[in-house]
């Protein structure tokens, strides 16, 4: 293959004059972002909600001992299931149809009823029973609206990619809700990319970056990952110590003129016109977002809230922290994840010591970013989701602890013009399976973006028709 000549060819110096520039950045953001991504769609219909904060715990938390408290497990502790009045549950046609999906040999249902590990109390203004393991989120229950009746089909942790795509991961890494939201709306700020991951996601033996991928809807619809690092929160974003702000403006102000003289040449190439938005963007993110990031510019009342002052609530805090600064900035899509690549929630040993001690680091920090939007004024029209890859078994495992469990856990929406204060759904008596108002993962993908103003089958692109179930329904009796 013939070598190109940089010096003769205008577009390669174009290109080798902005990747020198921008550091890594070049090389990473020239195919991130294209034309659509910078500028803005039209919804389909009036939106309630501006944009998302998307809030995942990656392992599957218990339902049970979360926020769908079951006493029944504790009548029946110890007892097989075949010895208690629920003896018919896995003849139940749901529960018959999802076990087809289910990978053989791996977490098979557990038959030995294990009683809840933590108390519980009504909560909120509300009185809804959360338990005693999320005090912080059960204050706020008047806020929310919970949804006890998801379900999924995959019974290993291939369920996070299936949350967020909406498929079984054996169908492939397809566009996930955020990418979705990305090419259907772009970006309310011109500083920032619309779609943006905090925290640490799952590895790759449960999807990996394709949980905040874009599938066939190409590279530059996927999550952007930042650190929450004020000192350096695009490492990767970065011309180096060498180059000073003022040589780096004058290196873009000849690629301008560069990129000027070859649009004047070739005013129809699409391609041209992309990477010069995207180079400007990169450099302008090298302002936007450590400004953002800097929580000293938060009130010590504020910091406090988000437990900053504290060292088990603080990482996960600035997170949440973060969440909020560059959403009320523009960032049309916050995806939050907390667990990390050892999905730290999945546990099938010490539930009790797992789940007590992940708890206390995450409820006072997702408590504070539903009080902090809503005391800005922000909630009304930002829509916090909190999920889970799937629910833990009722029964139990290695003696003290939870299996996976797909038929029926819980979710949680506020604020984007969700109802406040609803209890929709349910499980049965022991958290076995949904039984009323049962909602597979997309009818959360379909609230979202009708919430947005988005109607999913509008967005499909020729030739990649996806199947209904794929569109989901929105949850309408949750929504204003």
């Amino acid at each position: 293959m013939a070598r190109r000549n940089i010096c003769s060819d205008p577009k390669s110096r174009r290109i080798f004059l902005a990747d020198a520039g921008m550091g890594l950045a070049g090389l990473a953001l020239g195919t991130l972002l294209t034309p659509q991504s910078i500028a803005a769609v039209q919804p389909h219909f009036a939106p309630k909600a501006k944009r998302v904060i998307w809030l995942f715990m990656l392992g599957g938390v218990s339902h049970v001992e979360s926020f769908d408290p079951k006493p029944e497990l504790n009548k029946h502790a110890g007892k097989q299931l075949s010895e208690t009045p629920h003896r018919d549950t896995l003849t139940n046609p749901f529960v018959k149809e999802n076990l087809k999906a289910f990978v053989p040999g791996q977490h098979q249902i557990k038959l030995t009823l294990y009683p809840m590990q933590t108390g519980y109390q009504p909560r909120g203004k509300n009185g809804v029973l959360v338990s005693d393991w999320f005090p912080h989120i059960g204050s706020q229950m008047h806020e929310v609206s919970l949804i006890r009746s998801t379900w999924t089909t995959d019974n290993d942790h291939g369920a996070i990619l299936q949350f967020h795509t909406g498929r079984h991961i054996f169908d492939g890494y397809l566009p996930t809700l955020g990418s979705w939201v990305h090419y259907g709306l772009g970006s309310l700020n011109e500083n920032l990319p619309a779609y943006i991951v905090l925290g640490e996601p799952p590895g790759d033996c449960c999807g990996g970056n394709g949980t905040h991928g874009s599938g066939y809807l190409g590279p530059e619809h996927a999550g952007v990952s930042l650190d929450v690092n004020p000192e350096n929160p695009l490492p990767f974003v970065s011309p180096g110590a060498e180059l000073s702000k003022a040589d780096q403006e004058r290196e873009f102000a000849l690629l301008r003129k560069l990129n000027g003289m070859s649009a004047t040449e070739y005013p129809q190439d699409p391609a041209l016109a992309a990477r010069i938005k995207s180079y400007e963007l990169a450099f302008r993110m090298q302002m936007a977002v450590p400004e953002a990031i800097q929580f000293k510019e938060e009130s010590p009342a504020t910091q406090k809230l988000y437990g900053l002052d504290q060292e088990i609530t603080r990482p996960f805090g600035q997170v949440c922290l973060a969440a909020r600064r560059l959403s009320e900035r523009g960032v049309r899509f916050v995806q939050v994840y907390h667990g990390g690549a050892g999905n730290a929630w999945d546990a099938h040993k010490d539930l009790k010591k797992n789940h007590s001690s992940l708890a206390m680091k995450v409820d006072q920090p997702i408590a504070a970013l539903l009080q902090d939007l809503k005391q800005r004024g922000l909630l009304e029209e930002t829509l916090v989701v909190w999920a889970t890859e799937f629910g833990r078994t009722p029964g139990a495992e290695a003696s003290n602890g939870r299996d996976h469990h797909p038929f029926g856990f819980s979710v949680f929406m506020a604020g984007g013009g969700v109802k406040a204060g609803v209890v929709h759904g349910a499980t049965d008596e022991i958290g076995f399976h949904a039984v009323e108002n049962r909602h597979y993962v997309t009818d959360i993908h379909a609230t979202v973006l009708h919430q947005l103003g988005l109607d999913p089958r509008r967005l499909d692109i020729p030739g990649r028709k996806r199947i209904d179930i794929d569109y989901g329904k929105p949850i309408k009796e949750i929504l204003v």
